[in-house]
């Protein structure tokens, strides 16, 4: 089964017993799969409970798709967790983030048709040991390289389209991207495939001021900005509602501040419902 088209949050062990008093109404919860490798521990023991409760979507941040090997050891357990609380959803970036150590961060990757063609084999090993389709998401970038001769969002309609994989669109990510190489971010989505969108992220970014001027950082540390507010509605409207995510990882919130995250998503999730409702009134 798919995620329901409804938001969904990014769970906190801070927030469990909120969860579990109040048994909010959301679509899913999301956890990171690196978090849950272990064999047991509190960490099982809460998305044990909150499993019964909630579809799940499981993300991924350390499979280093665009590395030059995956790591067979990090995909088997993976796989051990997937087997284990068989989620809805799983996802993982359109980066890098191991070349003989674990870097700890979401690196670039040219677009090239080496790359391409790297990242393609990658995504088809994951779903073959996996057993199903994964979603890849979108990055959110601060340099470019000369190298690239591929648009982005035509390197992802290829790895798509080869691998029949699906797509993670982060629309913060976008934002903070085409905000520090100076490109439309309406361009971006008008680009985007998004019949092959199976969840939406959304998320907090940070302005960094530098000598040559301000530079968008996906932080993942406060509320989704208004910029990006408008571009999610216009998705929706374009699209309808999908699966969407409010992603809050660092300086984590009160639960209350959350959920008011998750109410602003769907209002925008239930726009086109009530834009269709009154066009029928008025007919």
């Amino acid at each position: 089964m798919p995620l329901p088209s409804a938001p969904g949050i990014g769970f906190k062990p801070e927030h469990f017993a909120a969860l579990r008093a109040t048994r909010p109404e959301l679509g899913f919860i999301e956890v990171h799969a690196e978090n849950y490798m272990g064999a047991g521990g509190p960490p099982h023991r809460m998305l044990e409970a909150l499993r019964a409760d909630f579809s799940l979507s499981i993300h991924g941040v350390g499979l280093s798709i665009g590395g030059a090997t995956l790591d067979r050891t990090h995909l088997a357990r993976l796989k051990a967790l997937m087997d284990r609380y068989q989620p809805e959803s799983f996802s993982e970036h359109l980066a890098w983030s191991s070349h003989g150590i674990f870097l700890n961060d979401l690196l670039p990757l040219p677009y090239t048709p080496e790359t391409l063609r790297l990242v393609c084999d990658h995504v088809d090993q994951v779903q073959e040991v996996l057993g199903r389709r994964m979603l890849l998401e979108n990055p959110s970038t601060y340099v470019l390289f000369a190298q690239s001769v591929i648009p982005e969002v035509e390197f992802l309609s290829e790895i798509s389209r080869i691998t029949g994989c699906g797509l993670l669109l982060d629309v913060n990510n976008v934002f903070v991207s085409c905000h520090n190489h100076a490109t439309n971010p309406r361009r971006y989505l008008a680009d985007f495939p998004m019949e092959k969108v199976g969840e939406i992220h959304l998320g907090g970014h940070d302005a960094e001021e530098l000598p040559d001027g301000t530079i968008l950082i996906d932080a993942h540390g406060s509320p989704v900005a208004d910029p990006v507010w408008t571009l999610y509605a216009e998705v929706i409207a374009r699209c309808g509602a999908l699966p969407t995510l409010i992603e809050w990882d660092n300086d984590v919130p009160e639960f209350q501040i959350l959920m008011g995250e998750v109410a602003r998503a769907q209002a925008v999730l239930n726009a086109p419902a009530r834009a269709k409702g009154r066009a029928h009134a008025a007919c």
